[in-house]
């Protein structure tokens, strides 16, 4: 799905929302959102996913309600009723969408009367640009992320500062900055869609360097090498096998006749379709159209094993050096960790929920069955400078 004039600075005044009071008391509450890549090489999500492939689909429900399109479930985690109430003024710059969280940032801030959130959405990379050019006198008390890239940049900037560790404790180890500076609230996995009437997934190879060696992929392989995370796939490529193998690779799978599509989306509709028979794409894209159009679709999800193909990315947030309250700002953050907000990112999104008690959506294996390379710092990945080069330099783009 393309953003149409989305990446725009948008900032929304408090208000007691009247769409989601009277969707709420329809019983059906929420939006469903995309990641597009953004001219800065970021995940940026901008756009409500409204179904406009044809194929119908469902709204998600009522926060903290469970409902699906695959099924009711029980909520699992800390509610927001055990949480600190919220009370202040917060300012939250996020690189995620208002029509994606926006849904989410309003319900926290109706949850508490005397709550007032002042969200600006932009770009993950402007935002980063733009905390650093307003330096102390920078509003933002916290920052919401879609990639740790962009958390990481700002920590090693000595903008953020430490979590408390009831905070942290949240989350595995792995999913958080080792210093405490940020955290993950939700994960996606670098994955392989493949269509049922082609392949089975014994036929998918488990390591991402033998595709091109791959004969039966003559022709049937799809990727969007202008979406970020699939820049970020090759960054870690870079990082865990070097620039030549990288080099090597991306000849071998133009040689296969790779077929380019403009998002990821887009290749697990054509795979899908039986335009293609396996692509290259993030987790939950597989998870949007089998929501749409039933498990009886010929779409499945397989991953590789421990390498640059299984990365595994986490959006998140952190607070300012700025932040007026601090501890409003990490209270607010562990409301993005809550039961509820876990839950409204398993099902608006389809990504990985990442506090343990909390399962993913859909027919996906769970975090801990998942194999990532171990030896990446998620904050490498948004060192992008080389993997356009390279990726310009052997005609990708």
């Amino acid at each position: 799905m393309k953003e149409h004039n989305e990446t725009s600075r948008t900032e929304t005044p408090r208000t007691r929302r009247r769409f989601l009071q009277a969707a709420a008391a329809a019983g059906i509450v929420g939006v469903a959102g995309c990641n597009t890549p953004g001219g800065d090489g970021t995940d940026t999500e901008t756009e409500a996913d409204s179904g406009g492939d044809g194929t119908g689909g469902s709204a998600p429900e009522q926060i903290g309600s469970g409902r699906s399109p695959f099924g009711d479930r029980e909520l699992s985690g800390v509610s927001m009723s055990e949480m600190p109430d919220l009370e202040g003024e917060l300012t939250l710059y996020s690189g995620r969408g208002q029509a994606l969280v926006g849904e989410l940032v309003g319900f926290i801030e109706d949850r508490y009367p005397d709550l007032t959130i002042r969200p600006l959405y932009n770009t993950a990379a402007e935002l980063v640009s733009q905390i650093q050019t307003e330096g102390q006198n920078s509003p933002v008390d916290v920052f919401y992320s879609v990639n740790a890239g962009a958390l990481g940049a700002l920590a090693q900037r000595d903008r953020t500062q430490e979590l408390p560790q009831e905070v942290l404790e949240f989350v595995p180890q792995n999913f958080r900055a080792p210093d405490g500076h940020w955290i993950g609230t939700s994960g996606r996995a670098r994955s392989i869609p493949y269509n049922t009437d082609t392949f089975s997934e014994s036929d998918i190879p488990d390591s991402i360097i033998a595709f091109p060696e791959t004969s039966a992929f003559d022709g049937e392989l799809g990727w969007a090498p202008t979406y970020s995370s699939f820049q970020a796939f090759i960054t870690a490529m870079r990082i865990l096998e070097g620039d030549e193998a990288t080099r090597e690779w991306l000849a071998g799978m133009q040689e296969l006749g790779v077929s380019q599509y403009g998002d990821e989306f887009q290749v697990a509709r054509a795979v899908a379709d039986g335009e293609i028979s396996a692509g290259l794409t993030n987790h939950y894209y597989i998870q949007r159209v089998l929501a749409r159009r039933g498990l009886g679709a010929p779409l499945r999800t397989t991953f590789t094993q421990n390498d640059a193909g299984a990365v595994f990315n986490v959006a998140g947030a952190c607070v300012l050096d700025t932040a007026e309250d601090s501890t409003l700002a990490a209270n607010f953050v562990r409301h993005l960790l809550s039961a509820e907000a876990q839950d409204y990112f398993a099902r608006t999104t389809f990504e990985y929920p990442l506090v343990p008690e909390v399962e993913p959506i859909g027919r996906l294996p769970t975090i801990d069955e998942l194999n990532p390379p171990e030896d990446i710092d998620l904050s490498q990945l948004a060192d992008l400078e080389g993997t356009i080069d390279l990726l310009r330099e052997t005609g990708v783009l």
